[in-house]
């Protein structure tokens, strides 16, 4: 009987705790979000859930998600899908979460879009609906052990920021249902601008009430940018000048794709330096560590900054000839932040590689 109350308590007190933070509908956008000048919102929507970087690929799909194979599966236990077709471009990326008035459908917003690129002398270069998109039109970016969805093939549930139960949780990681999408590209000066729309009603009734049965537009905007030429290479004698005052160096000569820990081949320069450290001190030992901004969840920074900085040891010992015994990796993902994370130069100070003296 005991136990029976305890179960019903914390049901109570767990569902009170929710409520307190169901979806609610907006009256303003989320702070620091903004409309791009490429595609203008709908009229009465308010941006639930955004996100910038500044330089970064993004990949297109132009064809039927298809699935890859029984074994092929996500970190979620997710069936892979991947399209036969696809376009990978590189630029500024944003990505913004709208939620639309009442009343208005996912095929209406989605033409107005349409109509939105045409007008600036866009072209639409895929469309799909529902189940011919592929993989589970019902499922959103969150959810594991199924087929992976639309929603997934651009975002991974763990790289979700907005906060549990929050309005731009609610629309990323809710069920849905009537998915529209398109993809196109829109020509700028600088080269073409690409962008994907993503629509879709939501579909749930319990935390989320608020949205369910309400169209949410998903609005990828990639411009063309240059990537920023900061190839810093820090020489062996300043690393040990700094390790020698301070403790610790961070580089930022080391450079890895978004979300992965594969070293780029730009790194060598900065790896050869740290090599010429330990060579210059036969009885230094360092702890090579990971660093992230904080886009993404609390776990997943903490495994890639782990991950990233075991690809930089891996590297030190295979083809740079360093003593592995020398070496430690760790990962401490967004816990020591060098800038604020508000802004793009602040996280970019924020992802780097430092290498801490261990003895």
């Amino acid at each position: 009987m005991l136990g029976r109350i305890l179960t019903v308590g914390l049901f109570v007190l767990f569902g009170a705790c929710a409520a307190q933070a169901d979806a609610t509908i907006p009256n303003k956008d989320v702070p620091g979000a903004r409309d791009s000048a490429l595609l203008k919102r709908y009229d009465g929507s308010f941006i639930i859930s955004y996100e910038r970087l500044a330089f970064t690929d993004f990949t297109i799909p132009l064809s039927k998600l298809e699935k890859t194979g029984d074994s092929d599966r996500d970190r979620m236990n997710n069936q892979v899908y991947k399209p036969n077709k696809l376009l990978e471009v590189e630029g500024a990326r944003t990505r913004i979460t709208y939620l639309l008035p009442a009343n208005r459908s996912p095929l209406e917003v989605l033409r107005n879009y349409q109509d939105v690129v045409k007008a600036a002398g866009g072209e639409v270069l895929y469309s799909c609906k529902t189940d011919d998109c592929g993989g589970d039109p019902t499922r959103s970016a969150a959810g594991g052990g199924g087929d992976m969805s639309l929603l997934m093939y651009f975002v991974a549930e763990a790289q979700l920021k907005d906060g549990d139960f929050s309005n731009g949780k609610c629309a990323m990681a809710s069920h849905l249902d009537d998915q529209r999408f398109f993809a196109a590209k829109i020509p700028q000066a600088g080269g073409e601008a690409y962008v994907t729309v993503q629509t879709y009603l939501v579909k749930d009734d319990l935390y989320c009430k608020a949205f369910n049965e309400r169209t949410v537009a998903v609005v990828h905007i990639v411009e063309p940018k240059p990537r920023e030429q900061k190839m810093v290479v820090v020489k062996a004698d300043e690393m040990a000048k700094t390790i020698g005052s301070t403790g610790r160096v961070a580089l930022y000569g080391i450079f890895f794709d978004t979300g992965k820990a594969d070293l780029k081949p730009e790194s060598s320069p900065t790896l050869q330096e740290i090599a010429g450290l330990l060579s210059s001190d036969p009885k230094l030992a360092v702890l090579i560590v990971g660093h992230t901004d904080n886009q993404g969840a609390y776990d997943y920074n903490l495994d890639l900054s782990r991950r990233r900085a075991e690809s930089v040891v891996a590297a030190l010992t295979t083809s740079f000839r360093a003593d592995g015994k020398r070496l430690r990796a760790a990962g401490v993902g967004m816990l020591a932040p060098a800038a604020s994370n508000d802004q793009d130069d602040g996280r970019a100070k924020n992802r780097r590689v430092e290498v801490v003296k261990l003895n």
